[in-house]
């Protein structure tokens, strides 16, 4: 399907000539000379959105306007939020946030067929790409049967959802699934879908080249910013949109410039260097923002480092962090194995419009951020939050410090130091861990060992974050062998695990010998997928549980992940740390946060003397002989051959051909979602807000792991209940996220994270509230009934509303539940445009308003008015009625930031507009 140009563009249409062949692009230069603006000085990043401006103009909806005012931005310092219409050039999905949006797809071809129109008008319009990696599990670890077991249960599970992808492969035109075991999607994308540069046939059969752009269902989408691709993450909602192609509405961001200088020093990774920069960025503040990496700094870095900070620009806040094309992205290009003509044509148009970084690169920010990579030192983050950054010398006592606040322990009068506290110390010298003092501990039944507070329970090499790096995968194995060769090996209570971002690695750490090391230590491989890092750590030994539970001990998971939110890696574990593979391996033989792994042995060797991680830790040349001599282009070719092909099982797997889809009434993993149901074929308007009840009232950093958990549930869950009443046993539950296809399930699991304080109760964690009756139920019951009242529902919420991962459910679930509106102090980008995308209504207070400002319990009722009438951002009278009947009268934001945006709430939501529209045509 060829794209479509703009009417208007033709202005700066030139001609590229790379190695005999013309490819049409749409030059910045020539918009220059042609009188809309200076546009030089424009960060790349910037210029790749202009560029979208230039060859999608047609006077509607993109205008000259929209393309000067880039220009402006750049007069401006930076600074220029004017509305413009983006249009990605692809799509990526992953299997937890992709089957629901394939629901979604073949919903609204039933809902177009109700409404007059034609189901294969519910078709991409744009490349998308789903790749299956969320869906496999530790359940079997530490064997060399390991890969084989996890597999086997991975489709025993998950068989209904195949079946549907499968579906969904042949009823969708411009739709590939990438099968289990391939690897993660970042990955994938990385090392194989990406070409910096994207090229296609016009309408008037002309090949053109462009940015490769992208969005994608993942909020990790951002790591293959590294490469130069644009992308970032957004929910399912707003990806479903753009795949059937509406554009994306967006304010042209601020764009903060982070100058990288130096060279990381000897026994630093890019683990660490990500942290330093994760916790700077946070403190810099970046929500909404782009983040752009340039400076000499970067002629030191590799594309692997690059796409590991990257990744994680969902983490620091921003939309994504960009790194401008250079010689190090055309030598990354050829080592993955694409074509020659491909890379001749990347640096050609780099070149030519303007997106080459050299020396001289130093373009306008709207504010600038310096790193020194010499002044990075090794560091893990934790027990909490991706920002929670501890350097690697202070772990142990900052662990210390945690179950000290955990436990409410008083700090001690006296004004002593210890290497525990710190200045004044968080506690007395006697409750050092050696002497236990206040840590729990106790007996595992069956074993010879205890478990105390700071137990490491679960260490996994995981996600593509890290396993992406072939420099600290390497430097994991080198750190397996140097153990295993003086008797060193995981502590017995310690799950490990080892689940590669792709085939490629597991075939390089095999050639290097050092997958045998790392099996010797009990990191098998268990598969290639997310697993730990989504929360599919799977269980623990039942002994090992029970003594966590039974004791509530504080134990701990160690993973080389990007994400360690409350509740999300195991119920088990209380503190979960982010750290890099190498310290990962580390942890696991010391099997103790309470280890200052920089001062005291990790374990005694085979003759009895202390073993240090200076004894184990590889030098930096090490690791670049061992990568140089080991990862070459053939793997890569090689592994991607037929990626598309999948496995045996894979290609057995029957499905039905039709165009619809017919929604097996057994199934409790797909069904035909409610949104689109006696839908009518005009929108309505934004109705007031009148007297609505309090369903949650939430704190900080309430993250979409709290709103929409993707783990485990109990048998004792409104979810688990649901499921055991349609015959499932507890040991098909599987997860949340694997149930992302059934509305029923997902309803029930909305604010249910086991970790998530709701603060109209006291000192409670779970999903719990008060409903009608005043009396403590679950907050799906406590809905269920508020909805039979017939009475609206809101939520509150405090800063950073809706962090962490672009799921689409935290908004579906909120919609479903009865809610209108969520009230917060601000809101994470991803999630306030899944809100909007939803129809439900994101409103922030106003002048210092909060809810301790505010005094609210959860029994106030609130009445918003003035949404029939209202405008982008603009401030909407709200009454809030205390329980003793007394009024306050305060001012909202209410945060539907576009005037589409207005139209979609108008409509019940962006895909309700779309189908509308079809409809109509």
């Amino acid at each position: 399907m060829p794209i479509v140009v703009g009417k208007e563009s033709s202005a700066s249409r030139r001609t590229l000539n790379v190695s005999g062949r013309d490819y049409a692009y749409y030059s910045i230069p020539a918009a220059s000379e042609a009188g809309l603006g200076d546009f030089t000085r424009l960060p790349a990043v910037l210029k790749v959105v202009l560029e979208n401006m230039l060859r999608f103009a047609d006077g509607k909806t993109v205008t000259q306007d929209d393309i000067r005012a880039f220009a402006t931005w750049a007069e401006n310092g930076g600074r220029n939020p004017r509305e413009i219409s983006y249009r990605p050039a692809r799509v990526l999905m992953q299997d937890f946030t992709g089957v629901p949006a394939v629901v979604d797809l073949a919903a609204m071809r039933d809902g177009i067929r109700a409404l007059g129109g034609k189901a294969e008008q519910i078709n991409p319009l744009n490349p998308v790409d789903l790749v299956i990696d969320h869906s496999v599990m530790v359940d079997e670890f530490g064997t060399p049967r390991a890969f084989q077991v996890n597999v086997e249960r991975e489709y025993e599970r998950n068989i209904e959802r195949y079946q549907f992808l499968k579906w969904g492969q042949s009823a969708f035109e411009n739709f590939r699934v990438v099968p289990p075991g391939t690897g993660i999607c970042h990955q994938v994308n990385l090392e194989y879908l990406s070409q910096t540069v994207w090229t296609d046939t016009d309408q008037n059969g002309e090949t053109v080249a462009y940015p490769d752009t992208l969005v994608g269902t993942d909020s990790h989408t951002t790591m293959v910013n590294g490469l130069s691709v644009l992308g970032w993450g957004v929910g399912g909602i707003e990806a479903e949109a753009a795949m059937l192609g509406q554009p994306i509405s967006m304010l042209i961001p601020e764009v903060v410039g982070f100058r990288i200088t130096g060279a990381l020093r000897e026994g630093v990774t890019a683990t660490d260097l990500l942290l330093t920069v994760v916790r700077m960025l946070r403190e810099h503040g970046v929500v909404g923002k782009f983040v752009e990496f340039f400076g000499e700094g970067l002629d030191h870095m590799p594309l692997a480092d690059r796409a590991t900070i990257g990744n994680m620009a969902p983490e620091y806040g921003a939309t994504c962090g960009f790194f401008p094309i250079d010689d190090e992205t055309l030598r990354y290009l050829r080592q993955t194995g694409r074509e020659e003509e491909r890379i001749e044509l990347v640096e050609a148009y780099a070149r030519a419009n303007g997106l080459w970084r050299d020396k001289d690169y130093e373009p306008v920010y709207s504010s600038v951020l310096e790193l020194d990579q010499g002044d990075v030192v090794p560091a893990i983050s934790g027990p909490k939050r991706p920002q929670d950054y501890v350097a690697l010398d202070n772990a142990a006592s900052a662990f210390h410090d945690y179950v000290c606040s955990t436990r409410d322990l008083p700090k001690p009068k006296d004004d002593t130091t210890s290497r525990w506290g710190g200045e004044g110390g968080a506690c007395k010298p006697e409750h050092l861990p050696g002497h236990r003092g206040h840590y729990k501990s106790g007996k595992v039944e069956g074993e010879d060992y205890y478990l105390h507070d700071g137990s490491v329970v679960i260490a996994a090499i995981t996600s593509c974050t890290n396993t992406s790096n072939p420099y600290v995968m390497m430097a994991a194995g080198l750190v397996a062998r140097k153990a295993r060769a003086l008797g060193l090996t995981r502590k017995p209570w310690v799950k490990t695990s080892l689940a590669p971002g792709s085939q490629v690695v597991a075939e390089y750490l095999r050639s290097a010998d050092l997958q045998e090391d790392l099996d010797a230590l009990g990191f098998n491989l268990v598969g290639f997928g997310c697993t730990t890092c989504i929360g599919n750590s799977g269980p623990l030994q039942p002994a090992i549980s029970q003594s966590i539970t039974d004791n509530d001990l504080i134990a701990v998971s160690v993973l080389s992940g990007n994400r360690n939110f409350e509740g999300r890696i195991s119920p088990d574990t209380r503190a979960n740390y982010l750290a890099s593979p190498p310290l990962v391996v580390a942890y696991a033989i010391a099997g103790d946060m309470n280890i200052d792994l920089t001062r005291d042995p990790l374990a005694m060797d085979k003759d009895g003397k202390p073993v240090f991680l200076k004894d184990i830790w590889p030098t930096t040349k090490e690791i670049a002989e061992m990568v140089e001599s080991t990862v070459t282009r053939e793997m890569f070719i090689d592994k991607y051959s037929d990626v598309f092909k999948g496995d045996d099982r894979w290609r057995e797997i029957e499905t039905t051909d039709s165009e619809t889809y017919d929604w097996p009434p057994q199934s409790t993993y797909v069904r035909n979602p409610p949104y689109f149901r006696d839908m009518s074929p005009e929108p309505g308007e934004i109705d007031d807000i009148k007297g609505a009840r309090i369903l949650a009232l939430l704190g900080d950093m309430i993250t979409t792991d709290h709103i929409s958990p993707a783990g485990s549930f109990r048998d004792s869950s409104p979810a688990g209940q649901y499921l055991l009443e349609h015959q499932v046993p507890v040991r098909a539950f599987n997860s949340y996220g694997s149930r992302r296809g059934n509305h029923e399930v997902m309803m029930r699991g909305t604010f249910a994270n086991i970790r998530i304080r709701n603060e109209m109760l006291d000192g409670i964690e779970g999903g719990y509230t008060f409903g009608p009756d005043g009396k403590q139920t679950s907050i799906y019951d406590a809905a269920m009934a508020w909805q039979d009242q017939g009475v609206p529902l809101v939520v509150i919420g405090g800063e950073q509303y809706g962090a962490g991962s672009s799921r689409d459910w935290a908004a579906k679930g909120t919609l479903l539940l009865g809610v209108r509106a969520v009230i917060a102090e601000s809101f994470e980008r991803i999630h306030r445009s899944n809100l909007v995308g939803m129809g439900v209504v994101p409103f922030e207070f106003t002048g210092g308003d909060t809810r301790a400002t505010l005094k609210l319990k959860g029994d106030e009722s609130f009445t918003i008015e003035g949404l029939e009438t209202v405008t982008p951002q603009a401030d909407v009278p709200c009454t809030i009625t205390y329980g003793d009947g007394s009024t306050r009268d305060i001012t909202l934001k209410c945060r539907i930031d576009t005037a589409i945006e207005i139209e979609y709430v108008k409509h019940g939501g962006v895909l309700h507009y779309v189908l509308r529209d079809l409809a109509k045509a």
